[in-house]
């Protein structure tokens, strides 16, 4: 299979139809090897327009859901970013190229080695993968500019929101009453608001993430 030209089509027909302009995030991920972070019996479909689950629990987003969250998230080359639950870590390698840094966060162990492999072998020096629970976060390595979970959650992430700088945002899926948006958070000071950008596609929620258990009388 050509990859290179499956780039550059996924680019073509998935990002920039759907009002993602930033040549910055287009350039990343036409030059990304998407193949390269899934399992070798599942490369041949890194290209195709839908959401595809790689491990259990972990979901490659369609290029354009993770591109519209990306462009929304509007990450700068002077940001520290954490990228809770990474997977397979091609959300990392897209978002080292358009920051300075970035500690992404893997509950799976085997999915944390196998993300800094991938991330070594394409000579990212300017991203670290570690081990630990998404929706705790990584406090120690904090506070950052911009918390990316690039998967679908349906309660609000607070231990994550608390440790975005002041002017800092978290982008992810929120899920509610079965419809799935697009959602920047922004801090400013004490205060959080939380403005929806675009409907989204995927349905499956991220370990972690589920909706507070509640009692029925």
């Amino acid at each position: 299979m050509d990859f290179e030209t499956a780039r550059r089509h996924m680019v073509d027909s998935q990002v920039r139809p759907h009002d993602v302009t930033d040549l910055r995030l287009q350039t990343a991920m036409e030059t990304t090897p998407r193949e390269l972070f899934l399992p070798v019996e599942l490369r041949d479909q890194a290209y195709v327009e839908r959401e595809i689950k790689y491990a259990p629990g972990r979901h490659l987003l369609t290029a354009r859901d993770f591109s519209k969250l990306v462009a929304a998230a509007d990450p700068k080359p002077t940001d520290l970013v954490l990228n809770a639950l990474c997977g397979s870590g091609y959300s990392t390698a897209i978002l080292a190229q358009l920051s300075e840094m970035v500690v992404s966060l893997e509950s799976d162990e085997v999915l944390a080695a196998k993300a800094q492999e991938n991330l070594t072998s394409l000579g990212f020096g300017n991203a670290a993968v570690i081990t630990g629970d998404a929706w705790a976060g990584a406090a120690a390595q904090g506070p950052f500019d911009l918390i990316f979970v690039g998967a679908a959650i349906a309660r609000k992430p607070s231990a994550l929101l608390d440790q975005l700088k002041d002017g800092g945002r978290l982008a992810t899926i929120l899920r509610e009453g079965g419809v799935s948006r697009g959602v920047i958070y922004l801090r400013n000071g004490d205060a959080l608001a939380s403005t929806p950008y675009f409907d989204a596609s995927t349905k499956a929620i991220a370990p972690g993430f589920e909706a507070p258990k509640t009692f029925v009388f």
